[in-house]
């Protein structure tokens, strides 16, 4: 079977909900062992009895990926009874705002969880992986790549993880590590469905649309879209891929203003 996963553990964070559900449901589909760290423990919950249903092992823990020791902690005592074989690094906030109208207090928010807590999970998992080998995905996004419209922030922070993931993927390859991220554009999930209630109550329609029309391909992305490219890169069938960034955006930054 292609992409085959039986006998992996994989750590994901965030993956109670969205994005990161998406990806424990596929990863697990394949045989591999879940592990999800959520804030939202309840979320990671729901997820692990969806994969329990159809016969997959999931696992959820309350983790905060901005406190070092909380996450060092959790990995030891996974990997205690577990190579861990995937570490994906899913969980991560937006913030709406250019550099004036960002406080002090939005950019170090962001820098924790987007940042921090992608620095403190590798650095916890990657001692483990460095005795058998391993896979490290990072979540990047569009905004790591080109210009997008009012989210100093966030595009600050997903910069740093393109080049968390070039410089892991440097460092460890002579370890049988390969570090990989992806940068999607907008996806549909309850996210972007709260975000736009939140900020244009009544016109949620045609926001939406407006939304999904900014990528070429006329739509957003669905999570189990993402999940299938993760999927693919996580698998020994993607061994020969490491460093590398992937676009999947529907052809916003190639195609748009062409």
């Amino acid at each position: 079977m292609r992409f085959d996963l039986t006998n992996k553990n994989a750590i994901i964070t965030g993956g109670g909900s969205g994005i990161g559900k998406a990806i424990a449901l596929a990863l697990a589909e394949q045989g591999a062992t879940v592990h999800i760290l959520e804030m939202n423990v309840g979320n990671g919950q729901k997820t692990v009895a969806e994969i329990k249903a159809f016969g997959g092992k999931a696992f959820a823990y309350q983790c905060n990926v901005v406190n070092q020791e909380e996450v060092t902690t959790l990995i030891v005592d996974i990997a205690g009874d577990n190579n861990i074989d995937i570490l994906i690094n899913n969980a991560g906030i937006a913030h709406v705002g250019n550099i004036e109208n960002t406080s002090e207090a939005d950019l170090d928010r962001l820098y924790q969880v987007n940042i921090k807590g992608v620095y403190n999970c590798i650095q916890a998992a990657i001692p483990f992986m460095k005795t058998q080998g391993g896979t490290i995905l990072n979540m990047a996004s569009i905004a790591s790549s080109v210009g997008i419209f009012d989210r100093f922030a966030y595009s600050m922070t997903k910069g740093a993880v393109l080049t968390m993931t070039y410089s892991i993927a440097k460092d460890y390859v002579k370890y049988g590590i390969r570090c990989n991220c992806i940068s999607p554009a907008r996806v549909h999930t309850p996210f972007v469905d709260g975000f736009i209630e939140k900020n244009y109550p009544g016109q949620e329609s045609e926001i939406f649309e407006k939304l999904s029309k900014t990528q070429p391909i006329g739509r957003m992305g669905e999570p189990e879209e993402i999940a299938n490219l993760v999927l693919y890169l996580c698998s020994d069938e993607a061994s020969f891929i490491t460093g590398s960034n992937y676009a999947i955006d529907g052809g916003f930054v190639t195609l748009n203003g062409q």
